[in-house]
């Protein structure tokens, strides 16, 4: 017999080489579909504007949108000073909410906060929130 010459360490080295990368190739598989959905799409909605009426924003309160694909929110801090944000918190991407009692954002998921121009205030993010380029048209507010 032909398999009697190759020694059992040799068939045990090769079974676990072959189960490994099958292995490997069953984890691609499997994870693909959610790098997918996590990865941001680059180059989709780079030039989309989106337009919200101005009185969907009142002083001192907010509108959240989405804006090229993922959850944004306008502020109107002052009157008639707007601020857009990513609504999206950047330590593990949950979305923030706004405290008007407090005049921050927070994010419910690891209490990190920030101001309203989107600067890190406390908590765990690693940076502050990106902004968009406002403009107020008339009785709109054009975001983008």
């Amino acid at each position: 017999m032909e398999n009697d010459r190759i020694p059992p360490e040799r068939r045990r080295f090769f079974l676990i080489i072959m189960l490994s990368g099958i292995g490997a190739v069953l984890a691609a598989a499997a994870s693909w579909p959610v790098w997918q959905y996590l990865a941001p799409r680059k180059g989709v909605g780079e030039k989309e504007k989106v337009t919200i009426p101005r009185d969907q924003v009142p002083l001192g309160g907010t509108h959240f949108f989405t804006f090229r694909g993922h959850p944004a929110v306008v502020l109107q801090e002052k009157a008639g000073v707007f601020i857009a944000l990513t609504a999206v918190c950047t330590h593990l991407g949950c979305i923030i909410k706004w405290l008007p009692e407090k005049g921050e954002f927070e994010c419910p998921c690891h209490a990190g906060s920030f101001s309203p121009t989107g600067t890190v205030l406390g908590g765990p993010p690693p940076k502050p929130l990106e902004s968009y380029p406002v403009s107020v048209q008339d009785d709109s507010i054009v975001i983008g």
